[in-house]
This record gives C-alpha cells, sequence and structure tokens, in this order.
C-alpha cells in the first residue's frame, strides 16, 4: 500500500465521525485509529513472527499510527516541503526548537515559486511530520507544536 494511499486513509478517519478503520489488501494490512485533536505519525509495525530478516523487495510493510498531542502546523497549499532554505543548509527548525508566532519553519514549493511557511503559536517543536523534499497536500499537517 503505497504512502498517497495511507495518507488518504487516514484523511478519511480524521473527517469522518469513525474511530477506527482497518483495511487488508493481500498480505498488507493497516489499522488507522482516530484519538481527539492529535497529529499522525508513521511507525513501523511490530516483527512478524517467523520473519528473521527486514524485507527488501517486496510491498511495503503496513503502518499504525501514533497520536501525538499539540498544535498542528497545517500546509496552506499544495507543493514540496523543504526543511531549509537551500540544499545542504542548516534546517530551520528542528525537533525541540523553541519557536514564536512568525517564526519560518519550512519553505513550500509550488509553481517554481518558494513560500516560507510561518509557525502559527509560540512554543516547542514536538514533531515534524513530512520527511524533506516530500510533495504534501493543502491542509496536510506539518509540524507539532506544543
Amino acid at each position: 500500500m503505497d504512502l498517497r494511499k495511507l495518507k488518504k486513509l487516514i484523511d478519511l478517519v480524521q473527517e469522518s465521525g469513525i474511530s477506527e478503520l482497518e483495511v487488508t489488501e493481500g498480505e498488507e494490512k493497516v489499522k488507522i485509529v482516530k484519538s481527539g485533536g492529535a497529529g499522525v505519525v508513521y511507525a513501523p509495525p511490530a516483527p512478524v513472527p517467523g520473519i528473521t530478516a527486514p524485507l527488501v523487495h517486496g510491498p511495503v510493510a503496513a503502518v499504525a499510527p501514533i497520536a501525538i498531542p499539540g498544535h498542528l502546523v497545517k500546509s496552506p497549499m499544495v507543493g514540496t516541503f523543504y526543511r531549509s532554505p537551500a540544499p545542504g543548509a542548516k534546517p530551520f527548525v528542528e525537533v525541540g526548537d523553541t519557536v514564536k508566532s512568525g517564526d519560518t519553519i519550512c519553505i513550500i514549493e509550488a509553481m517554481k515559486l518558494l513560500n516560507e511557511i510561518e509557525c502559527d503559536k509560540d512554543g516547542v517543536i514536538k514533531a515534524i511530520l513530512v520527511e524533506n523534499g516530500q510533495p504534501v497536500e493543502y491542509g496536510e499537517p506539518l509540524a507539532v507544536i506544543d
């Protein structure tokens, strides 16, 4: 199951009245559990009995969501997420950094324009939910601030 399909399933759970969703496709299985007001971070599943080595080729392993309480900074647009102002440069923020409202936390490139995304709350960065260079959708959580 690809990452985009997982994100769509997570969005479906977050926007609907259901609290839990389990989907099985062939040998792949994912379970998404909704917990109020929290961001979602992907974690590898527990080891499967009988498998002694990680899979190198084949389908993507199922993942279980982990809730991180706090304020979500969401993407205001569709584009490509970048943690730093230039390749090889120091990221705008790291987990554990203290930020103030208005501080730049990342860049989203959309249609060849670099848009600085500012923090909308004072606090401490608890998690960065997107990998550098990854495409993001409108409203997708980017970071968690506490």
